[in-house]
């Protein structure tokens, strides 16, 4: 018997970083997000963001990679988007995304991380915040492809 404990950090932006997540869509959002998290036998423990990304707590199985469930998600949510939403038949989300693996001593920070977002973006951009997650985990990249 195998035992896994696979707990990972998501983010990702909407296409151009166009602020379409307002209102009362990123809770529907959030709600959405965690029936797709569960339909790939995974959990999710918190989703919350801003009007131009989300960020994802969640815990995945093994027999799942991560770009497919990234792949899921992102087409998952973009065609509700389309199908809920009459006035988002534009919406898609930007290629690519930041996938950082929890601890699972980290994980309550993380969550609470997730839940303060509107606070941390009085203080911080979204390319402030993603360049500072990059580095803390010592990942190269260029602001370019940001």
């Amino acid at each position: 018997m195998s035992h896994t404990c696979l707990n990972y950090h998501l983010v990702f932006a909407t296409k151009q970083r166009r602020p379409l997540l307002s209102g009362p869509i990123m809770p529907r959002m959030a709600k959405y997000l965690g029936g797709i998290i569960h339909d790939l036998d995974g959990s999710m423990a918190e989703a919350n963001g801003m009007e131009d990304h989300v960020h994802i707590a969640a815990t995945l199985p093994p027999t799942r990679a991560i770009a497919d469930v990234m792949r899921e998600v992102k087409a998952g949510t973009s065609a509700w988007m389309h199908r809920d939403f009459a006035d988002m038949h534009d919406f898609a989300w930007q290629d690519g995304y930041s996938a950082f693996t929890v601890s699972q001593s980290g994980m309550p920070d993380v969550i609470e991380y997730i839940r303060r977002q509107k606070e941390h973006h009085t203080k911080r951009s979204f390319m402030e915040e993603l360049e500072l997650l990059l580095r803390k985990h010592g990942l190269q990249f260029d602001p370019r492809y940001l």
